[in-house]
């Protein structure tokens, strides 16, 4: 496979890719404006595409193993762009926010040169990782606290 520039791309940078471009998709829209804010050079960019909001449909499995079917539809944005030097950033997010899906983008975009790959990790997705984390640990603990179990008391019958 090939990047943009026509370079090969190893099958670990995809896997990278794929985790970086997740992390993204899930970020709120204040965490990607306070993340811009604090680039020291926030870079120009023309737009592809840009953000277009449309619906996809959600499928799941009857019983997680079962026969798929559609289950709803959920209102999705994306949108393209290209950095001055060429690179290409792309994003799906989650609902209809078209400035989220921009700075998506755009951070996929600066992800994808090696000058600016460690720093924007470091500082933007590891901090959106942990944050997403820690969102993810509050609600399992919330779901835990409401947890009921229930058991079944055997009566015994004595005879007279």
């Amino acid at each position: 496979m090939q990047d943009d520039h026509g370079q090969d791309v190893a099958a670990g940078d995809n896997a990278d890719r794929r985790r970086w471009m997740g992390i993204l998709a899930r970020a709120g829209r204040s965490e990607l404006e306070e993340a811009w804010n604090g680039l020291r050079e926030q870079p120009a960019y023309e737009w592809l595409r840009q953000p277009e909001v449309g619906l996809v449909m959600v499928r799941a499995r009857a019983g997680g193993t079962g026969d798929a079917f559609n289950m709803t539809e959920m209102s999705m944005t994306r949108c393209a762009l290209r950095l001055a030097d060429g690179t290409t950033g792309y994003s799906y997010v989650q609902g209809r926010d078209t400035r989220q899906a921009e700075l998506a983008a755009v951070f996929d975009a600066l992800m994808q040169k090696p000058e600016h790959r460690l720093a924007i990790a470091g500082t933007v997705i590891e901090r959106l990782e942990g944050k997403q984390a820690e969102r993810r640990l509050q609600k399992s603990l919330k779901a835990a606290s409401t947890k009921v179990e229930f058991f079944t008391m055997v009566r015994a019958e004595t005879k007279k």
